[in-house]
């Protein structure tokens, strides 16, 4: 489990410049929130949900928080992309990654490919073969599916190509949705936002990468003195079905 202790609650106002996102505390006080997510972000928020936000560490910093989550409607969904990374890698180290068991020799951030590419997770089975793991931060929603990408992903779209290459040389390659968001039950690719993602997703899964729709559990906690702490917890795989 990771978990995020000492956050600050509030109501978003607005996400502007990709980056900014406007936030009127519990308190009254109106700040300027840091936001990770470069992504379109559609369909996880609207202005007056509750958000959590993270105070700065470095007093000099000039933004003094970071939006870490939204609460849409009931449910919890992340905001902050650093997190899939590293939970997935956590429970890479605990041997509780659902679909992948039995990990070892784990690492982060490694560079490989073709392509330079950089690995999120690289890890070694009980086999002794390397195992490449992409993680990708999931919370676009479509009824009860949850889609990848919110917008065209060139980027993740290489990413998948990489991972094929590993494949055909022998190692084993898996593509995380880390589904960051608890109002979803199914999984598909954002075929009508990325068309082209889509088809190499679909030419993944036939070159042997192991496609790995994982459902993520937040829970949030109001401590004392207004400040709250949210964790996460995987709880095993969704099914991957094409959405009509």
């Amino acid at each position: 489990m990771i978990e995020k202790q000492g956050l600050v609650a509030g109501r978003i106002l607005s996400r502007y410049k990709r980056f900014l996102a406007d936030v009127e505390l519990d308190d009254g006080t109106l700040v300027t929130a840091h936001c990770t997510n470069t992504g379109t972000m559609k369909t996880c928020w609207e202005p007056g949900d509750r958000v959590l936000l993270e105070p700065a560490s470095n007093p000099d910093r000039k933004l003094k928080f970071t939006w870490i989550a939204c609460e849409r409607l009931g449910h919890w969904i992340g905001v902050d992309t650093s997190i899939p990374n590293k939970v997935v890698a956590d429970a890479a180290r605990r041997d509780v990654l659902p679909g992948l068991p039995g990990l070892r020799d784990v690492r982060t951030e490694v560079n490989y490919g073709s392509e330079r590419s950089r690995i999120d997770v690289l890890a070694q089975d009980g086999e002794g073969r390397s195992v490449y793991i992409e993680v990708k931060n999931t919370t676009l929603r479509a009824g009860s599916h949850a889609l990848f990408p919110d917008s065209v992903s060139e980027r993740g779209t290489k990413h998948l190509r990489e991972l094929q290459a590993m494949v055909r040389e022998g190692h084993r390659a898996a593509i995380v949705f880390f589904l960051h968001r608890e109002d979803v039950s199914l999984f598909d690719a954002a075929r009508e936002i990325d068309p082209g993602y889509a088809q190499e997703l679909d030419s993944a899964i036939h070159c042997g990468v192991e496609v790995l729709p994982i459902k993520v559990r937040m829970e949030a906690i109001e401590e004392n003195l207004g400040e709250w702490s949210l964790g996460w917890w995987l709880t095993g795989l969704l099914p991957w079905t094409k959405r009509a």
